[in-house]
């Protein structure tokens, strides 16, 4: 200590006031005491306390005597630590010991003190905390550089400090340590071995998971040192990586697991060492290769790695590892490329390729591997594999091996499931894989049994799940099967065949034990077929035989069977059945039951999981909303047309396998429909569900029968070559006066009546004679509507003849002789005359009804073709329209029906949706609600139309449906009912009815579309009434219609104010052309009308006038308007047939 570079005048030791001598005489708590004070005072001083540290230079030497550094008393040596700290601190930047062995000793002195960190809960833990901070702060160590040992010094304090760290420490401490640690690292000359293995070392997965604080400090010092230290770890690496020496680290077993550490807290650390395990990807050893490859492939696919982006030869090499000969090296990278795929879908167009050639290889876990792959991408989320990745699955459902092909097969259908059926990922995702459902039951044409079984494993609990509830079950099934194509519909009815081919073996197997001799013969031979029809025929032989034995011993067995495949056994029944069987066949309980196993395979088989009289009902239903335009078809991606086709080819192919399901009255009321629809294939097929599934009702059902029977009849004399063919089918089938039926058809078909010509026929025979003429006399029963084998023969050829008369026209496709113009006079003659043509009352009111119905309808199907659209006039069109306000509600059921269905198929011209305003004031609330969704539809058809199709938009006054508004306020102003256009009453209605328009087309203000509204009601205001000119009265009644509208408007919409994108264009059939001179800006509200229509309460006065109106009025207000014109319509229908025929008709 006599060596000390600060002078020392006569070697007397001077302690601070209050300070005894510390010496070895004293006890140690007494020096504790003593050394305190010490401690209190070397805090105190600074670095410009020059005389203060001349005057403890002495003591300063004293304290680093061996008494104080070898002391017992951790006390004592932890006192001593802060003050030699504090010494270093205050005679900075020189220390006042010079001698390398003193310093030496005394930084390890200190080092282990520094041991102390570890319990915060320690009295002393303050102490220790400060002595940390002070020499951190201070950077003490940093004098150990001239140290010629002073590595012993520092990899001391390193395993110290990472040994001590624990989570009860604060942030302080470790900062204190990262900063003491950090400073040794970063202003050395570098980083040693040793020293670099005492911080690596806590990287190691074992060492990582006993102290997570340590990792976390490591981990923590490695980013703040990247700079100095990547140097000091890429000489590592290149040691042992390249020149094979692993000698030179206890680590270098461990430099994959390093490298994958190093990596997640830096890539920085290794940039130079990546080149160098390319040289490792080439190396001739396959189990090296192997670990390098595992290597890459975490770094690779960790999830914000941007190694591949950065550093494109090491992913270049690593990809052709996808095809090393080694096949552990080859199955590593395909489990990689999942990873790779969910994390960086960047990459995928990289790994497409090799993904390819592997799902080729030869090796089957690698095949297998690379669908797994794949799937499990795709299950994360869709957009992570593309089309090529989907196909090389979709390949491997053909694999040679059984192993791949049910992988690829089952991913599918998850996939499927996942985003077709719940639409996980919406309609776009869905579009994407819809091709799967077409796939997987394709499989079904291959000959291996295990694939059949498969595939009807996943339309049971993937395409069609069993476990749903009936209505969303027989939803999912009627779309999917209306989406199939032609192949895979085949190949699903011929599931169902097999199924029930198999039920019928079963119930011949369990008929055979009710014998009372056993035909072991016939048995066996229903067991081999059986057992042909089930996975590995050869043990399902001895399965089968050996469950024979037990259903002949047990007879409740034999029950619970019988029931199963019962064709009245519910689906729910079916469920039961199959776990009492397999519960009684589970015992003795065994870890594995090939037999049950064998059985469970024959159940799942032949238990109706899917189809029962509920589920029937439950797809009629949904046919019936295809029919009436409700069902949501084309959010399901199919057109009603085809929903209701494939409805009924499904139910066609159901009723072979399931006839007993369909025995209801509900349901064949519903078929009964279907045979009525105009679409030839449809009404086929219903023909062929009632031959397949009405065996009982004659017997049963006879009310059905009464209406199966002359639609039968008419279907064989005048339906098309197939339905005349299956309605015979069907008559001998289910009747059992056959004879009589058939009789009744054939013998007409022998006279040559269709010699002459159509146009004699039409204008002799359908008009003359059949329409203009009254034969008999209808029943008086006074009822509104009756059963269609209630109406007259003579009404139903009328309907009929109706029906010709449009369907030559329609074949005709012109009008040069005028025919459709007599043909459409005749038709508005006859709703004048509410159906009574000829005025004689001999028509009874429910026969008035249909033919009614029928001229209406013919005016809807003329309107469908340009050439007679054109010459409606607008008289004719209002009398078309009024029919859905008739007073007999089928009639205005079924004619909103075929509006609607004509309308959403774009087949009617705009105007005619004008027409559902009228529905306002339909009595029924179900009427007025299933006329607003047949809006709702009408609409978006025809404006996701016009987004769909560029050329729409040259079109936009036949397609826009805000267009229908002028043909709105026209058909209102024309309403027979709006007789007293100031009539508070009647204004209302009309608000009533121009609301119940408006409300669906105002629901969104698209491309500012209330605006537009606005501006063409107003310039309405400034035309006339193109129907009526001259007449004030007609043109009054119109501004006042367009008055009620501007008031619904502006009270509806705050934006109608603002300027109209584009200027109406008014249809010139409806309006005459604005005049110039005419300016019309009167308001034709009065302002209590205006209160009357915005509140909806009329005044006592009013409601007084309003009840004397309705003494003069007859009850039905529109008749009074028929009458006026009835018989000018008649006298004009007269003339149809000198048009046709020179002959005069009285």
């Amino acid at each position: 200590l006599g060596h000390s570079f600060w002078p020392v005048a006569d070697g007397k030791i001077i302690y601070p006031l209050g300070v005894k001598e510390i010496t070895d005489k004293i006890s140690n708590d007494e020096v504790v005491k003593r050394l305190k004070l010490v401690v209190k005072t070397y805090m105190d001083m600074d670095q410009d306390s020059e005389e203060e540290k001349q005057q403890y230079l002495a003591l300063a030497l004293h304290l680093a005597s061996e008494f104080f550094l070898r002391n017992p008393n951790k006390d004592v040596r932890l006192l001593v630590a802060c003050c030699l700290a504090d010494i270093f601190r205050i005679y900075a930047p020189e220390a006042p010991y010079t001698s390398h062995d003193k310093l030496k000793e005394i930084f390890l002195f200190i080092t282990r003190q520094l041991k102390g960190l570890e319990d915060t809960k320690s009295p002393q833990f303050n102490r220790y905390f400060y002595l940390l901070e002070n020499l951190a702060w201070v950077k003490s160590y940093n004098i150990c550089f001239e140290l010629e040992d002073c590595n012993e010094i520092f990899i001391q304090l390193f395993k110290t400090l990472f040994s001590v760290i624990n989570n009860s420490h604060n942030q302080k401490v470790q900062m204190h340590m990262l900063d003491l640690m950090s400073s040794i690292i970063m202003e050395g000359d570098g980083v040693t071995q040793e020293l670099l293995d005492t911080i690596l070392i806590n990287l190691i997965p074992a060492h990582k998971n006993l102290n997570k604080q340590a990792y976390d400090l490591a981990k923590t010092l490695l980013k703040r040192t990247v700079q100095t230290i990547e140097t000091c770890i890429a000489s590592f690496f290149n040691q042992v990586l390249v020149m094979g020496k692993s000698s030179v680290s206890d680590l270098s077993e461990h430099v994959f697991d390093l490298i994958q550490e190093l990596f997640a807290i830096d890539p920085m650390l290794l940039v130079s060492v990546m080149p160098q395990l390319e040289f490792k990807l080439k190396s001739n050893d396959g189990e090296e290769r192997l670990a390098v490859v595992k290597l890459l492939a975490k770094l690779f696919g960790a999830k914000d790695s941007e190694l591949a982006t950065q550093n494109r030869p090491l992913w270049q090499c690593f990809l052709g590892r996808f095809n090393d000969i080694h096949v552990p090296v080859r199955l590593e990278c395909v489990k990689f490329a999942s990873h790779c795929l969910m994390n960086h879908p960047d990459l995928a167009k990289d790994l497409t390729e090799y993904l390819k050639v592997r799902s080729h290889d030869p090796e089957e876990a690698i095949r297998h591997d690379v669908i797994v792959t794949i799937i499990n991408a795709g299950k994360k989320d869709l957009n992570l594999v593309n089309d090529q990745l989907l196909g090389f699955v979709r390949e491997r459902m053909l694999d040679k091996r059984w192993r791949v092909r049910k992988e690829a097969m089952m991913g599918l259908a998850q996939l499927y499931k996942k985003y077709c059926l719940h639409h996980e990922a919406g309609k776009e995702s869905a579009q994407k894989i819809s091709w799967i459902k077409d796939k997987l039951l394709h499989i079904y044409y291959q000959n291996s049994i295990d694939d059949k079984l498969l595939v009807e494993k996943i339309f049971a609990q993937f395409m069609v799940p069993h476990s749903l509830e009936t209505e969303e079950k027989m939803k999912c099934l009627y779309y999917l099967y209306a989406c199939l194509d032609t192949n895979a519909v085949k190949a699903l009815n011929e599931m169902w065949k097999c199924q029930n081919m198999l039920r019928g073996l079963v119930r011949e197997l369990l008929d055979l034990h009710k014998l009372p001799t056993a035909n072991t013969t016939a048995m066996f031979g229903k067991l081999m077929t059986i057992a042909k029809n089930l996975p590995d025929p050869g043990k399902a032989q001895d399965f089968m035989k050996k469950f024979n034995q037990v259903l002949g011993e047990d007879e409740k067995l034999r029950l619970q069977l019988e029931q199963l495949i019962s064709p009245t056994c519910s689906c729910k029944q079916a469920e039961q059945c199959v776990r009492e069987i397999t519960r009684k066949l589970t015992y003795p309980k065994q870890p594995t039951n090939p037999f049950l196993e064998m059985v469970k395979f024959l159940l799942e088989r032949i238990a109706p999981v899917h189809i029962d009289s509920e589920a029937i009902s439950a797809l009629v239903k949904l046919l019936n909303k295809s029919v009436e335009g409700t069902a949501d078809d084309d959010d399901e991606g199919v057109t009603p047309d085809a929903a209701i086709r494939a409805g009924l080819e499904l139910l066609k192919v159901l009723s072979f396998t399931h006839p007993t399901a369909f025995h209801s009255a509900e349901t064949y009321e519903s078929l009964l429909q279907c045979l009525k629809m105009e679409d030839d294939k449809v009404a086929e097929a219903a023909i062929q569900i009632f031959r397949n599934t009405g065996q009982k009702i004659e017997s049963e059902l006879p009310q059905i029968r009464s209406t199966l029977i002359p639609i039968l009849h008419q279907k064989a004399k005048r339906g098309t070559p197939h339905q005349a063919k299956q309605a015979v089918h069907c008559i001998h089938a289910i009747f059992h006066n056959k004879e009589v039926q058939l009789a009744q058809i054939f013998e007409p078909l022998s006279r040559n009546q269709f010699a002459s010509p159509m146009k004699s026929i039409v204008a002799n025979f359908i008009v003359k004679d059949l329409l203009m003429n009254d034969r008999s006399v209808g029943s008086k029963n006074g009822r509104l509507w009756t059963a269609d084998d209630e109406v007259s023969p003579e009404v139903l050829a009328k309907v009929q003849a109706i029906k010709l008369l449009v369907r030559w026209l329609l074949g005709m496709k012109n009008n040069q002789s005028k025919s459709a113009n007599s043909t459409l006079r005749l038709l508005s003659a006859m709703l004048v005359s509410e159906g009574d043509l000829t005025e004689q009352k001999k028509i009874c009111k429910s026969d008035m009804s249909r033919l009614r119905l029928a001229a209406g309808s013919a005016i809807l199907k003329l309107a469908q073709e340009p050439c007679y659209h054109d010459i409606i006039t607008p008289e004719q069109f209002q009398l078309c329209g009024l029919v859905i306000n008739d007073e007999c509600y089928q009639v205005r059921q079924i004619f909103a029906q075929k509006l609607h269905v004509a309308l959403v198929k774009l087949l009617l011209p705009l105007e005619y949706m004008a027409v559902f305003a009228l529905c306002a004031k339909d009595p029924v609330k179900e009427r007025r609600a299933h006329a607003r969704q047949c809006l709702l539809k009408n609409i978006s058809v025809r404006r996701e139309y016009i987004k769909q199709n560029p050329m729409a938009h040259e079109k936009l006054l036949s397609l826009l449906p805000e267009y229908v508004v002028p043909y709105m306020i026209h058909l209102l102003a024309h309403d027979p009912d709006f007789t007293k256009p100031q009539e508070f009453e009647q204004l209302r209605d009309i608000k009533e009815c121009l609301w119940f328009m408006l409300e669906v087309l105002m629901t969104k203000n698209e491309n500012n579309s209330h605006s537009f509204l606005r501006k063409m009601v107003e310039n309405i205001k400034q035309t006339k009434d193109a129907q009526a000119p001259d007449d004030p009265k007609a043109n009054e009644k119109l501004y006042i219609v367009c008055d009620v509208a501007l008031f619904v408007i502006t009270n509806k919409s705050t934006s109608c104010h603002l300027d109209s994108p584009k200027d109406p264009v008014l249809p010139t059939k409806f309006f005459t052309p604005p005049d110039k001179d005419f300016s019309n800006d009167k308001d034709y509200l009065s302002a209590e009308a205006r209160n009357v229509l915005l509140t909806g309460k009329i005044q006592v006065r009013s409601q007084v006038l309003t009840a004397c109106f309705h003494v003069i009025i007859p009850c039905n207000p529109s008749k009074s308007i028929y009458c006026s014109v009835k018989w000018f319509y008649i006298f004009l229908s007269n003339a149809w047939f000198l048009v046709l025929d020179s002959t005069k008709i009285c």
